[in-house]
């Protein structure tokens, strides 16, 4: 019809063009020149046709190719000032230390399967979803919006929202938001591992709080949803899954969240001491433009760190994620000196700058070498021999494994895996990015919802399996056993390269 009209259109043109044409006879009706005209488009409409298409198509190529060049400028601009665009948005959102929410973090290395290889083991751990605060930070944020309101009568510019703003946060649980990641994460496993998930279940396993053993009910219910999805699994399925609790008790030994080191304790002191050197350095200028904005508060400079809290706890508060009030409050180079005051707690208190913290994760690393070789657990820390001893609670020879913890217990587990043995001690007197600390920061290691993926694997022309090892799919190269380009090592060198695990990290200094 598009063409017929055209075709129409062109005629009626070429009858009223001025161009000479030949001269009809004294008595050629009007009729007669509009079917010349006619069959004139006939003869020509294909050139007509092929000529609008190319415009069209030119058209097209030009809007796209200037469309790409805006995005692509808005995507390069530096992210600064109060003004966060969707591009910076993200920056910010991933700017948060361990409340920043899961996210691929960039790797130098293909996080895919390599070429030739088939996965023939997978071990997750992961930490609980998005959460609400803990008991005694809810009390001492619900206490500053209190104080605010009663001492606040002209807000500023920014500030505004803050004097309706109602505190409703929660204490310890589960975002639905939160829950929604662990449901995804689920699905994200089964489908990375499909051609061993479709036939196998995995063994599951978690740490006793509340929010963690429900992660893992959401996890499996992402995993379950995902094989009803898959036309090509035909295998019954046990769903609900059975889940192991092992309690978070006093005395209990808990591989998943270990609490059975005294020293440990007494070291995490130097965290304190780095955070708090980094808070004097670059927090006084962001209390006293608070403090102009809220006169009348006198905010300190922890209450100044609360404010900056509140916007990753408002965010996944919000079924969708939607940025909070709070996180327009303070530029991107100081979300960015957030970011690296919690990475100071999470280094110092518990990961390689930690005198026992990487101790504290020997007993999982030894339970995972037990996994991938089938070996008994040879440990004498953390682990409870009791449920390690038990086929039931701790069987040997399956190909999916699920556990599931807390984010300072993954930092401890980090450093006795010697993930990040590259990363230099983190300076106290200036801010580093992740990349210059070989990829760590709290953001990029522990965020909500982190994942450590531990796969072995086959490969053609091979005839030892491979390990390799991913937090939040950036690859992590492996230290100590001859990795490959592809961040690999045998299993037997694997194996080798954990003598700290298997030597039982510092635990002679646990109890002295």
């Amino acid at each position: 019809m598009v063409f017929t009209d055209l075709r129409r259109q062109l005629a009626a043109f070429v009858a009223r063009s001025p161009y000479r044409y030949t001269q009809l006879p004294g008595n050629a009706s009007r009729q007669h020149v509009h079917k010349r005209a006619a069959s004139w488009v006939n003869r020509h409409i294909s050139a007509v046709r092929l000529t609008l298409c190319a415009l069209l198509c030119i058209t097209i190529i030009l809007f796209s190719t200037s469309l790409m060049y805006v995005m692509s400028s808005i995507s390069t601009q530096p992210c600064s000032g109060f003004t966060h665009d969707r591009h910076c948005r993200k920056m910010v959102a991933r700017s948060w230390g361990q409340y920043s929410s899961t996210f691929s973090v960039p790797s130098e290395i293909s996080p895919s399967i390599p070429k030739d290889c088939e996965v023939t083991f997978a071990q997750l751990l992961q930490r609980h979803g998005a959460r609400d605060p803990t008991a005694h930070k809810s009390l001492a944020y619900g206490a500053l919006i209190d104080r605010i309101h009663d001492s606040v009568a002209d807000y500023g510019k920014n500030f505004r929202f803050i004097k309706n703003y109602k505190y409703t946060l929660g204490a310890d649980q589960l975002t639905l938001f939160g829950e929604q990641q662990m449901v995804d994460s689920g699905i994200k496993f089964y489908k990375r591992y499909k051609h061993l998930a479709s036939t196998d279940s995995p063994f599951i396993r978690a740490s006793g709080q509340e929010r963690v053993v429900e992660s893992a009910q959401n996890w499996t219910q992402g995993f379950h949803q995902a094989r009803l999805a898959d036309e090509h699994s035909h295998t019954p399925d046990t769903y609900p899954y059975k889940i192991l609790v092992i309690p978070e008790r006093d005395g209990f030994n808990n591989s998943l969240s270990p609490d059975l080191c005294p020293a440990f304790e007494n070291s995490k002191r130097e965290s304190d001491d780095r955070q708090d050197a980094w808070i004097e350095k670059i927090v006084p200028p962001l209390t006293e433009r608070v403090n102009q904005n809220l006169p009348g508060a006198n905010l300190s400079h922890e209450e100044t760190i609360y404010m900056m809290d509140l916007c990753p706890f408002n965010t996944v508060a919000n079924d969708k994620g939607k940025l909070s009030g709070f996180c327009y409050l303070f530029t991107v180079d100081e979300w960015l000196d957030y970011d690296y005051y919690q990475s100071l707690g999470k280094w110092y208190g518990y990961g390689n700058g930690s005198p026992l913290g990487p101790t504290q994760g020997v007993g999982f690393v030894n339970e995972l070498l037990a996994r991938l070789t089938g070996r008994p657990v040879v440990d004498h820390t953390t682990t409870n021999s009791t449920l390690d001893g038990s086929e039931s609670t701790f069987p040997l020879g399956r190909v999916l494994y699920a556990d599931f913890s807390h984010d300072n217990d993954m930092m401890d587990i980090y450093g006795a895996l010697g993930l990040y043995n590259l990363t230099e001690p983190l300076p106290g007197d200036r801010r580093i990015s992740p990349q210059q600390a070989k990829g760590f920061s709290a953001s990029w290691a522990v965020p909500f919802a982190a994942r450590l993926y531990v796969e072995k694997m086959t490969c053609g022309g091979n005839e030892e399996e491979f390990v390799r090892i991913l937090v939040n799919d950036r690859v992590i190269p492996l230290q100590n056993c001859g990795a490959d380009a592809l961040g690999r090592c045998t299993l037997s060198r694997f194996v080798e390269s954990q003598s700290f695990a298997r030597n039982g990290g510092h635990w002679d200094q646990c109890f002295v």
